[in-house]
């Protein structure tokens, strides 16, 4: 095996069992890479897709998704007749409010691909990030490639093997991927110190950990320090609320709910847990955020 396994850290079981795979020639048809988001299951993916794609040297290729035996699928958006990712989905004037799926139409997209023959390679890799969004039709046609999936390899990323069909669970050979220490992710990270509230909500995630950042940063400075502790008046409250409402967007502040989670958790403040939870069922109500916000902040 190559150097390039060493990119995957803190998953030496996965690591373990992919190449040996690899290593005896025993490659099954499906694999189901499950545990946490942002713990290295995509990553994985593309290291194994590269050598099942006898491509390790150029791996650049599968990191860019532009090679002609590899098919990518992640969750979308519709808009009319029309597929968005995530990362698309503002250009496009959609509404993150509602999670994104993987398709009928992607599946089907998927048998057809697998009704050719490999370009390059001597097989064909598809690779579906969040399978557990699929829903029943999906998830039905689905099944029926992975019983007939060619010269294929089909390669799963879940959360968890619950939260897929069973039918689908024992067609694959499940790969698990565990939550990573503190000090690994701050490694990775190349931090040497991190708030340690973010590591915390990070909870051994290097994709979350990020997120959580770049949402400290995006942070009003004196907005997360006026609200260390629960606001002890209407006014205090009101001007919470405004400030809110005027300078974070829907994503925005749904971190901060999670951030105040977080702080409210430590502090032992389950009354004030309680209302967060409320807060953030109905910011995706489209109740007006900044009504939402006095009444929460108000309560106390």
């Amino acid at each position: 095996m190559n150097g390039l396994w060493s990119k995957l850290r803190g998953q030496s079981l996965a690591t373990k069992l992919l190449q040996a795979s690899l290593k005896q020639g025993r490659i099954a048809p499906g694999y189901l890479f499950a545990g946490p988001a942002g713990v290295g299951k995509a990553l994985a993916a593309r290291l194994f897709a590269a050598e099942l794609l006898e491509t390790t040297h150029r791996f650049q290729r599968i990191e860019e998704g532009n090679h002609p035996d590899l098919l990518w699928i992640e969750p979308t958006y519709k808009k009319g007749n029309q597929l968005f990712t995530r990362a698309q989905a503002p250009a496009e004037g959609i509404s993150l409010r509602s999670l994104p799926q993987v398709r009928l139409e992607q599946v089907r997209a998927v048998a057809h691909t697998l009704n050719r023959p490999p370009i390059e390679a001597p097989r064909q890799v598809v690779v579906v990030e969040g399978a557990e969004t699929m829903a029943e039709a999906a998830a039905n046609g689905f099944l029926k490639t992975l019983e007939e999936p060619g010269h294929a390899v089909i390669i799963l990323l879940v959360p968890d093997i619950h939260h897929v069909l069973s039918t689908i669970v024992s067609r694959c050979q499940r790969i698990p991927f565990y939550r990573l220490s503190d000090a690994l992710l701050l490694e990775i990270l190349e931090y040497s110190s991190c708030p340690p509230e973010i590591l915390a909500m990070a909870q051994g995630s290097v994709g979350q950990a990020q997120e959580l950042l770049q949402g400290l940063e995006s942070m009003p400075p004196m907005l997360l320090e006026d609200l260390k502790s629960w606001p002890t008046g209407p006014i205090q409250a009101l001007t919470l609320a405004r400030t809110i409402d005027k300078h974070l967007d829907h994503s925005q502040q749904l971190w901060l709910v999670d951030y105040l989670q977080q702080n409210a958790w430590k502090q032992g403040h389950t009354q004030v847990l309680t209302t967060l939870e409320q807060v953030r069922f109905q910011l995706g109500r489209f109740i007006p955020p900044r009504l939402v916000w006095e009444v929460a902040l108000l309560k106390q």
